[in-house]
């Protein structure tokens, strides 16, 4: 048999990528996308991946094109890279290392290609981190000096709620925190998240608390003093501009188009200017009046109002009122609400299954596809609609008492329960009808709900119909302010808060934001949650607990300061619960001891 010939001798080493001028490149490109937060430095890392793998070079950008992730873009990039290459080095110039070898017998690399390859590792290895800086009129550029000027107003509490925030640093930042672009799913409160990598931003609480850190407050007092020395300079501009005028003024009707854009631009910047050092000015003089006129000032500015005749009455529908399940029945209750001419809105309830919002009336802007985003309150009525069938399934995997416990909790006062008899299908269920009209009755009586019962869909979109046009002549003439349910608790004349109860209404997201059900939970909320797990506690049961003993932690060292067990046993019985206040009594307290206290299972 033939023998192969065997060359024996130095291994030549394989580079890691013989095309290292594109991997250059497409790391430079990969690297200042990260740094402007851009989804496209992954883009850039996989077709990094790639090029890694492929084993031959390649002489240009759309020889590429066979690779993976390499389309018609980065392999554009490429070509221009390459040709601007070329004219700064010479149309030989070397653009990978497979061809080495031919041209130097020696096996050694030439110098031009040694700089280049100790250049890409330099990069790799040791590659400096450039300061992060958002760029202007951005998300993060609006967010930082936001927050900023917030923390040197006078009496500030220094963080800033989501909606807050969004609400003052939206003039700040040419796209939307809430409405993301067309083809895009992401907005301007994207780059919120970059902020907090960075360092630069700490969000905190529940619900969520922004607050600067050390770094960001360095960086968000950079940007202001910038904006502001740019604000100067238009003023000056202007003032030389108009000083330097010492004739009548003459119209000049040659100008074009540009010119006048160009002017129009420069007289918004000026006034924005002026704006900020109006109220800069404003905030100095408000400093001398006291810590009260402040908070009180601040508080208005964070607020607004819809006047009479500048907002709809929409009536909001669940999603899952109108999919899933028996959908036969549930497309119903949308022709019947389109018979009945009800302008509603299907989306995503967090809680609840209808509800009202008082939607601003927005006017088209030409030239834009989408007309301006319209704020929304949300009126004080929430329903949650309950079959028979569906009441009688809540009532024995535990639904029926959580829901109406968040019901409670969401800030809404009137809430109504709007039951479906459904005639004789009662009958046929697991759990007697007495027991379900017993449930009834104590959701009216106990929980305070208003109840509704009807008998079928038809009758659903009857009420509904009624309900939104009763609302719809009630609020005809209110003027509607937006209260923040975060800010309710800075204290303030209970006598103005009832008295404009009914035309104080949150903003339809904070409200749906903070129904969200499995969000983030505080070690109060999650005892309490296990308080109502036992067998006897009622949501009052377990906020009274909660008053004396917030967590699980609190209640152990006070057992553990009982002298004696039939003391720690009787610890809860003499707590005051619910509007009668009566004891909780001696054993639901000894319930609570033993599934706290007790080491082995439970007797």
């Amino acid at each position: 048999m033939p023998t192969d010939r065997v060359c024996l001798g130095r291994k030549r080493p394989v580079p890691s990528c013989p095309n290292p001028l594109f991997l250059q490149w497409l790391t430079e490109l990969r690297d200042s996308a990260k740094e402007k937060g851009l989804k496209t430095q992954y883009v850039y890392q996989k077709a990094i991946n790639s090029l890694k793998k492929y084993p031959l070079p390649l002489k240009n950008g759309k020889e590429a094109k066979i690779l993976q992730n390499f389309g018609d873009g980065i392999c554009k990039i490429l070509d221009e890279r390459l040709q601007k290459h070329f004219k700064e080095n010479g149309s030989d110039a070397p653009i990978h290392l497979m061809e080495e070898p031919q041209k130097e017998p020696s096996g050694n690399l030439s110098e031009h290609m040694k700089q280049t390859q100790k250049e890409v590792r330099k990069e790799k290895g040791s590659k400096k981190k450039r300061e992060y800086v958002p760029q202007k009129r951005s998300g993060g550029y609006a967010v930082l000096l936001t927050l900023y000027r917030h923390t040197q107003m006078p009496g500030c509490k220094g963080f800033m709620f989501r909606n807050e925030l969004q609400t003052e640093a939206q003039p700040l930042c040419e796209k939307s925190f809430t409405v993301p672009d067309l083809g895009s799913k992401y907005t301007a409160w994207s780059s919120v998240s970059t902020l907090i990598q960075k360092d630069l931003l700490v969000k905190t609480h529940n619900p969520a608390r922004y607050s600067l850190t050390d770094q960001g407050l360095a960086l968000a007092e950079k940007l202001d003093s910038e904006e502001s020395g740019m604000a100067k300079e238009h003023v000056e501009q202007m003032s030389e501009e108009e000083d330097s005028q010492d004739g009548p003024d003459v119209v000049d009707l040659t100008l074009e188009e540009e010119d006048e854009e160009e002017s129009s631009k420069s007289s918004e910047r000026l006034a924005t200017a002026l704006s900020v050092n109006q109220a800069r000015a404003h905030i100095s003089e408000s400093d001398a009046t006291g810590k009260s006129q402040t908070l009180e000032s601040g508080r208005t500015a964070m607020s607004w109002h819809l006047p009479p005749g500048s907002y709809d009455i929409v009536l909001c529908v669940d999603v899952i009122e109108t999919t899933g399940g028996s959908s036969g029945r549930k497309q119903e209750l949308v022709k019947e609400l389109q018979r009945n001419c009800v302008t509603f809105d299907i989306r995503k309830l967090n809680v609840g299954d209808f509800l009202w919002v008082a939607r601003e009336k927005v006017t088209p802007v030409p030239g834009q596809l989408r007309p301006p985003v319209g704020k929304e309150l949300v009126l004080d009525y929430i329903i949650e609609r309950k079959r028979m069938d569906d009441l009688c399934g809540s009532i024995i995997d535990g639904r029926f008492r959580e829901q109406k416990f968040r019901l409670k909790r969401c800030g809404l006062r009137k809430p109504i329960y709007l039951v479906e008899e459904c005639g004789s299908a009662a009958a046929h269920l697991s759990l007697p009808e007495s027991t379900l009209q017993q449930a009834i009755v104590n959701t009216q009586v106990v929980d305070g709900f208003f109840v509704k019962r009807v008998q079928d869909v038809k009758e659903s979109a009857a009420y509904l119909t009624i309900m939104t046009r009763y609302l719809q002549k009630l609020y005809h003439k209110c003027t509607l302010f937006c209260r923040s349910r975060e800010l309710e608790g800075d204290g303030g004349d209970e006598s103005e808060q009832t008295a404009n109860i009914s035309c104080s209404l949150m903003a339809f997201t904070e409200f749906n934001y903070g129904a969200i059900k499995n969000k983030c939970q505080t070690v109060r909320e999650v005892f309490a949650r296990q308080l109502m797990q036992i067998s006897g506690v009622s949501g009052d049961k377990a906020a009274a607990v909660l008053e004396h003993y917030s967590t699980v932690s609190s209640l152990l060292q006070a057992y553990d300061q009982c002298s004696s067990e039939s003391e720690k046993e009787k610890l809860l019985s003499s707590i005051k619960y619910g509007k009668l206040k009566r004891n909780l009594g001696p054993a639901l307290s000894r319930t609570i001891y033993q599934l706290y206290c007790t080491r082995g299972p439970l007797s």
